[in-house]
């Protein structure tokens, strides 16, 4: 799987308000709605947020350098899809290193998809670990450049 085919163009927001996990995720799901990550027809905004919520009272998916992973499986995705937003201001997230979070990545898969789903959480895992891109994310001046930071190197991320 490559990055290309996990964000797909227009499923990226800069500058996206959020003042709580919940709000983050309402935005985030409805994001993934609109820009065809996931089928409004077979999976509704509050069952995303539903289950990402969940998933997320197991522990927190804040993985540290201000980034977040939440995920989830759900009935009714078909492949597995990735949602990313820049924060307009960092949000406390509960992160292993304490540190408020502003590079959020949703990655949604099929509910029996564990495999993949692992492979792109890793996958993504790896990407946001690079220092470089964040800083890169950071600095994006508009919605083309992030997806274009995200699915440049293909070849090389892929899973």
């Amino acid at each position: 799987m490559n990055t290309e085919k996990l964000f797909t163009q227009g499923c990226v927001a800069q500058n996206l308000h959020a003042a709580s996990k919940k709000q983050l995720f309402q935005e985030m799901a409805e994001l993934a709605s609109k820009c065809g990550a996931v089928s409004s027809d077979k999976v509704k905004v509050r069952d995303i947020v539903a289950a990402v919520a969940e998933r997320e009272r197991l522990g927190s998916t804040g993985v540290g350098y201000g980034v977040a992973i939440p995920h989830a499986r759900l009935e009714g995705i078909d492949e597995v899809r990735a949602v990313f937003a820049r924060l307009e201001t960092p949000l406390e997230y509960e992160s292993i290193d304490e540190r408020p979070v502003d590079l959020v990545v949703l990655l949604l898969a099929p509910a029996n998809a564990s495999s993949l789903h692992l492979k792109a959480l890793a996958q993504v895992s790896r990407l946001l670990r690079r220092e470089d891109l964040r800083e890169r994310l950071r600095s994006a001046p508009n919605n083309e450049a992030l997806h274009l930071l995200l699915t440049e190197n293909r070849a090389a991320n892929a899973a």
